[in-house]
Order: C-alpha cells, then structure tokens, then sequence
C-alpha cells in the first residue's frame, strides 16, 4: 500500500493523469486545437534547446571512448527491441485497432529516459556516470534513428511520414538540441543552478504532449474503439515486453563480461523508455487523431516501468551490496 502511495505521488505520473483526464473531458478542437498544437510545439522546442545546454560536450565525447558499452546498448534499445516491438506489433494483428499496434514499433525504436535511469541506477549502486553519458548519448542518437528506424520497420502505416514531419524534427529537436550544445558554455551553469525547474519543464512538456495527441484520439472514439478486454491485452503485452527488456539487457551486459556496477547502468539505460522524446515526437510526427492512438503503449509501458524500478532497483543493490561480484 505504502508503494501504491509513492507511485501516486510521483509528479510525472499526475501530470499524464491530468492530461489525459483534460483530454477525456475537454479535448480541445478545431481553433483551439491549432493553439494548443503550437503551444506544444514551441514547449517542445525550448525542452530541446535547454537538453542541449545541459548535456556536457565532454561528456558525450567520453561516452563515445567507451565504445564497447555504447554501442552495444545501441544495438540493444534501437535495433533489438524495436525488433521486438515489430514482433509484439504481428502477435497482435487482428487483436487490437491498428493504430495501437503501430505503437508498439513506436515504442521499440525510442531512447532511453535520462532522469529515471539515472536515478534507478543510483539507488541500485550501478555506474551512475556511465549512466548519464549513455542515456544523454542515446537521446541525441534517438532524435535521428528513432523516426527513420519506425519507418524501416514499417510504422509508416500511421501515415506518411514525408518530408513535413523530418522538417518538423529539424526544426523543433535538432536545431535547438545543437543551439544548446553551441552556447552551453555560458548558459550551463545557469541551467545547472535551476535543474528542478529544467526538470519540471520536461515533465510539463511531456503532459503537453500528451494531452494535444489524446485530445486527438478522442475524437476520433478512442474510448469506443479501444475495448476493456483490449486495454487489458495491451497492459499484459506492456509488462511482457517491459519484463523482456530489462532481463535482455541484463543478460546482454553479462556477456560482454562487464562488472555488476556497469550491468546495472547498462539494464536501466536499456530498458527504460523515454516519454520526453516519445510524447514530442508523437506530436510532430503523426496527426492529432493518429498520435493519441500510437502512444498508448508508450503510456502503459511508462506506468510499468515506474512500478517495476524502485523494487528491482533494490532487489539488484541486496544482491550485489556494494558492488561484489
């Protein structure tokens, strides 16, 4: 019960509530619609310009010296489970609406989350530098890959994904992303002095998001489309695939034959989906109406991965205490 109590209280996980409750029972349309959507965009733009000023240039370069973790974990969160994100996506044909199922490519081709599987990895007594440079690594890598690995892997059916929505991926992640990265020296610190606000700023991005493509979902009947027997599908299909994840990656980095603190920064940085990225690229990639549909499985995967951390978070510094093995 005590557990139950945290997860409710985590920030997160309320704002994804409020906004889907908002976008249940006032979804906004037409005028309203095209406001919201631009006020999305130009949050989405400003996340992306502080990302870029907080993530050190040093630290991506040492990233990039550790080759043998890297690209591995690479492989291992774009390839390999958006792999499994097409096979999830086939098991279920027939099963769900075809918009859901797309999500689960979706979600296969996303980076990882920066702040939770840091904090995950802190709390389990892994590498927590290591941590940092690989999912900061993993998001710049993601902004590219993420989009063009959906649509190898054949997630265009939401639509076609022409050159409006890789302008849009220009001009509303990259630019800003390399903006921060360019004048980071003399605005880091200042972003550093406000790391609760930067963070607040992503999760209100986040819910932004959220809300522009579950408004959009809604009117298209998303909650007469998706029945609960489906829902109920889609969570089982979320915890296979969350429970894949994890114990993949924790298997992988046992092969490559790295220490406990490195397997726990590698299994957190592989298997923790990022929502920041996911949300906002929802948005610019798909219309309103499709998006709402294609993150569904990114919101249940987000649920998971919250209730699953902090007790396999403990269960990995118990076994190992301080880094024993």
């Amino acid at each position: 019960m005590s557990f139950l109590i945290r997860l409710t209280r985590d920030p997160m996980l309320r704002l994804l509530a409020i906004a889907i409750l908002l976008a249940a029972f006032l979804p906004a349309s037409g005028a309203a619609r095209e406001i919201v959507q631009g006020a999305a965009y130009a949050a989405i733009f400003l996340l992306f310009l502080v990302n870029g000023i907080r993530v050190a240039r040093g630290d991506i370069l040492a990233g990039l010296q550790d080759w043998r973790f890297f690209v591995p974990l690479t492989v291992w969160v774009f390839l390999i489970m958006g792999g499994i994100g097409v096979i999830l996506a086939q098991t279920l044909s027939g099963v769900l609406p075809g918009l859901v199922i797309i999500g689960f490519i979706f979600l296969g081709v996303l980076p990882s989350t920066v702040q939770s599987a840091t904090s995950y990895s802190s709390l389990a007594g892994g590498n927590v530098a290591l941590s940092v440079i690989a999912a900061a690594l993993l998001t710049i890598v993601g902004i590219i890959a993420s989009p063009a690995l959906f649509v190898a892997f054949g997630g265009s059916g939401a639509g076609s994904l022409g050159w409006d929505a890789f302008r849009n991926i220009a001009v509303l992640l990259l630019l800003p992303l390399c903006i921060g990265l360019l004048v980071q020296d003399r605005f880091r610190p200042f972003v550093l002095q406000y790391k609760d606000a930067a963070t607040w700023l992503d999760r209100i991005v986040i819910a932004l998001a959220v809300y522009v493509a579950m408004a959009g979902a809604v009117s298209e009947g998303l909650w007469q489309r998706v029945t609960p027997t489906e829902w109920l599908i889609l969570a089982a299909a979320s915890v296979i695939y969350l429970a894949f994840a994890h114990y993949g990656a924790w298997m992988l980095s046992g092969a490559l034959a790295r220490s406990p603190e490195d397997r726990i920064a590698f299994t957190f940085a592989g298997a923790q989906k990022s929502a920041a990225i996911g949300a906002p690229l929802a948005a610019i990639l798909f219309p309103a109406g499709a998006a709402g549909f294609i993150i569904v499985p990114l919101l249940l995967y987000h649920l998971m991965q919250l209730v699953l951390a902090v007790p396999l978070a403990n269960h990995l510094r118990n076994r190992f205490g301080e880094a024993s093995v």
